[in-house]
């Protein structure tokens, strides 16, 4: 137990949600965040943080983390490459060594574990049936954890965060370009979430999640793909895309892009009552229109 001073709190992977993440948690935590990035030091330093210098990828040069802070968030994406999240296992591994002064880790996961869904509704109980490279690693890195917190004592929330948006991180330029959408009857669904909105998220979990619960991070929006590609260019007065048929866009997009098209499901997130959670933005159009005249 903490007794004199903040408690401390580790942040695995500092980008833009960590960084959004830091101001609301560096008034009650002293705050460390991890980088493999000599460059960023500065920066993580500036916006009020300890910056621990550690590669994933290289597990000796994460000694500095076992009992180094009692609460730790892992916002870390898995390697580009293979089945197994090696830098979760690195992780964990250099961890135990401090398990006993470990008291909760949370984990930022991807509502891609749950595969194509069909469109369906869905909610946490889903069958995992992750089927692209990048989201079977997010299984791996899931049930590393969750065996990690049963095993070491230590209490673990995991959040199923689907696509991430903000003022800096719509795809205007995509919508500025032309770039096709699906045809409305070929569509699919997608899920989404404001980057302060998640930022805000991870702290309800850290403090009030129940032991070893997956929570969907996900909005109440309930659109599909060229539905959220139209509000966006209406909010900034563009033309909507145009839209193909599947065969016609398998011709003109890449493999990667196409995948994001390939999954459709309806994400339920009631399991944000359980943390007595509020949405700033429940849809995106709410953020949109209450944003609209600053765009």
């Amino acid at each position: 137990m903490q007794r004199f001073g903040k408690p401390r709190i580790l942040i695995i992977g500092c980008g833009d949600v960590g960084l959004r993440l830091l101001p609301i948690l560096k008034t009650k935590y002293k705050v460390f965040a991890l980088t493999s990035s000599p460059d960023r030091l500065d920066a993580l330093r500036g916006a009020g943080a300890t910056p621990i210098y550690g590669d994933l990828d290289h597990a000796p040069t994460l000694w500095r983390l076992p009992q180094l802070a009692q609460q730790i968030v892992h916002l870390a994406p898995p390697p580009s490459q293979g089945l197994i999240d090696t830098r979760t296992r690195n992780l964990l591994g250099i961890l135990s060594q401090g398990s006993s002064f470990i008291r909760q880790l949370t984990y930022i996961s991807t509502t891609g574990v749950y595969g194509d869904c069909g469109g369906a509704v869905i909610d946490e109980t889903q069958t995992l049936q992750a089927k692209t490279p990048r989201a079977v690693r997010r299984v791996s890195a899931e049930t590393q954890i969750r065996s990690w917190g049963i095993s070491h004592g230590v209490k673990t929330a995991i959040l199923r965060v689907p696509g991430i948006y903000a003022g800096d991180r719509l795809p205007v330029e995509r919508i500025k370009k032309g770039a096709p959408a699906l045809v409305a009857d070929e569509d699919v669904y997608t899920n989404h979430i404001h980057a302060d909105d998640l930022a805000r998220l991870i702290m309800y979990a850290m403090n009030r999640a129940k032991s070893q619960r997956v929570i969907n991070a996900c909005d109440d929006s309930d659109m599909k793909m060229g539905e959220y590609f139209d509000v966006v260019a209406k909010a900034f007065n563009l033309a909507p895309s145009p839209r193909l048929t599947r065969v016609e866009l398998e011709k003109v997009l890449e493999p990667m892009t196409l995948s994001f098209m390939s999954e459709s499901r309806r994400i339920q997130n009631q399991r944000l009552d359980e943390l007595r959670f509020r949405l700033k933005y429940p849809t995106v159009e709410d953020f949109l229109s209450l944003t609209s005249s600053y765009l």
